[in-house]
């Protein structure tokens, strides 16, 4: 368990540490934590510590085969404005990977690293008793 005092980690595995460094600290502002490049690093966001593991790190070590790599796992970023999140992206060239989609909890859309993990940035829906 995670003690409050420290971040909640989560493992992507990407192609190349430095596109990855790149994208998380000047795209998503993320704070770069450590590196050692090419290997590893881990960039940091509020309580969020992302490691970014290389083909050359050990936590790029194979995993059994009933594990798919991707799929619908994603982290999920917390927003104030997503239109304007949107456009200061696309600004720097992103895509994304999907359109924006509403629900009863808020609205999301999705974008992916340069290694194709995906990434969900969301809009909580205003509450009726939030002022």
């Amino acid at each position: 368990m995670t003690l409050p005092d420290q971040h909640a980690s989560v493992r992507y595995i990407v192609d190349d540490v430095q596109a990855a460094i790149d994208f998380y600290t000047t795209r998503l502002g993320f704070t770069l934590h450590s590196s050692a490049v090419p290997a590893f690093a881990d960039v940091v966001r509020g309580p969020l510590r992302l490691l970014l593991s290389g083909p050359a790190s050990s936590g790029a070590r194979a995993t059994p085969d009933d594990v798919t790599h991707g799929g619908r796992t994603r982290i999920h970023l917390a927003v104030d404005d997503l239109d304007a999140e949107i456009d200061r992206l696309r600004g720097t060239g992103l895509s994304f990977r999907s359109d924006v989609i509403a629900g009863p909890g808020g609205r999301q859309i999705l974008l992916a690293d340069p290694a194709g993990n995906l990434i969900e940035l969301f809009q909580p829906a205003r509450r009726p008793d939030a002022r």
